[in-house]
């Protein structure tokens, strides 16, 4: 009998939906660059010669509709591809899924659950010493709750709460992005260097407490408008973090720290950000030394809506040419025990992260040190330059 490889199957990785319109990325080694791709039946085609860039498909009036109708050269099967894409010795003449976006900027909203917030809290106040944290964890509940996603941010019953916490001595910058006027939003990565399912997500070699961190991620147009969802995996460091939030560049931005996948489900009248808000995305995290953990996020339970984060991102304020990809947050606390009794959990090399929901399909990675993640080298110039040589551009 046959084993499930680690990377899942198509099934899994695919919406449960049938009539999804999904687009995604590949690498296809007969052009030697990316193209953007779309995936019916199971079967993956290639939209390269109407759309150069995922980008140029999100900018359309109605994406969904026009992928829906354009037709291009079939690649192969997508269970193929994703074979190709997770192998041990992935057959380099044969095309492979990348990250479902291009020219997007990568951005991320934190301590968007009121959950996270206090987490954040926590490693603030522990300055990444696990132990400490289990402490303060216990005490920070007694004082404030852990059911606060009716407050609205910003209002005037946050206002109050904060003036409490202050009066307490247990205010802090995480609280302030959580329950304040402005949200946390932040660069994760650099444009095209996100990583896709079935491959390694990278955490530094130096890192001793650090999670996955799973979430749902629009897809916005330059104009501010969300035509799509994927899923993400805000991969964090928390020991980093919790020294300073001024390392927050170092904590989030590393080789292979931002995984989006599998692929991206255009808005149309079977899915749109209605059904997006009502999301449960599930996590599991399997060890190779036997340990298991489960999770839910439960989008409903955010503090903050998707569109009031959107507008917080794109507006006059700032601009985005070629839209971006936003994660929006998680309510995932990793306070599960490991290895030691109060040192809550972090990642060991070869953990097996399953990020799902029915509607988006399953983003599945494998954790390995940053440095030995294969290394980012295809930038936008190389793109640039793909493009053109095969006459995209």
């Amino acid at each position: 009998m046959s084993q499930e490889p680690w990377f899942g199957t198509a099934a899994e990785a695919l919406p449960d939906d049938d009539h999804s319109v999904l687009i995604g990325r590949i690498w296809n080694p007969t052009d030697d660059g990316p193209s953007p791709v779309t995936v019916r039946d199971g079967e993956v085609i290639d939209l390269s010669h109407r759309f150069p860039t995922v980008r140029d498909i999100c900018e359309l009036p109605d994406p969904a509709a026009s992928v829906a109708g354009a037709d291009g050269p079939r690649v192969g099967g997508f269970a193929e591809l994703l074979a190709n894409t997770g192998a041990a010795h992935r057959d380099s003449a044969r095309p492979w899924l990348l990250a479902p976006v291009d020219l997007h900027a990568l951005k991320a909203a934190g301590v968007t659950f009121p959950v996270s917030m206090i987490e954040r809290v926590i490693e603030e106040r522990a300055r990444g010493d696990a132990t400490l944290a289990a402490d303060i964890r216990r005490r920070m509940l007694a004082g404030i709750g852990a059911d606060l996603h009716s407050l609205v941010p910003g209002s005037v019953e946050a206002e109050r709460l904060k003036a409490l916490l202050i009066a307490e001595g247990i205010w802090s910058q995480y609280l302030e992005v959580g329950i304040g006027p402005d949200a946390e939003i932040f660069t994760k990565g650099q444009v095209l260097s996100a990583v896709g399912t079935a491959v390694p997500v990278g955490v530094l070699a130096a890192s001793t407490w650090n999670n996955p961190e799973p979430e749902v991620a629009l897809i916005i147009q330059s104009s501010g408008r969300i035509v799509g969802a994927t899923l993400g995996n805000d991969v964090n460091l928390r020991d980093v973090e919790g020294r300073s939030a001024l390392l927050l560049g170092r904590a989030k931005d590393n080789n292979a720290s931002c995984a989006l996948g599998p692929l991206i489900r255009l808005f149309d009248e079977r899915f749109s950000l209605s059904q997006v808000r009502a999301l449960d995305v599930g996590l599991r995290v399997d060890g190779v030394d036997g340990f298991h953990l489960s999770a839910t996020s439960q989008m409903a339970r955010m503090s903050r809506d998707p569109e009031a984060l959107v507008r917080q991102l794109i507006g006059p304020h700032h601009q985005y040419p070629d839209g971006a990809a936003l994660m929006l947050g998680t309510m995932f606390a990793p306070t599960q025990d490991r290895d030691r009794t109060g040192e809550g959990f972090t990642h060991k090399v070869g953990d097996v992260v399953r990020i799902s929901c029915p509607a988006l399909g399953t983003l599945i990675n494998q954790v390995r040190h940053a440095e030995q993640c294969e290394p980012w080298r295809f930038g936008v110039r190389d793109l640039m330059g793909n493009l053109a040589r095969r006459g995209l551009l």
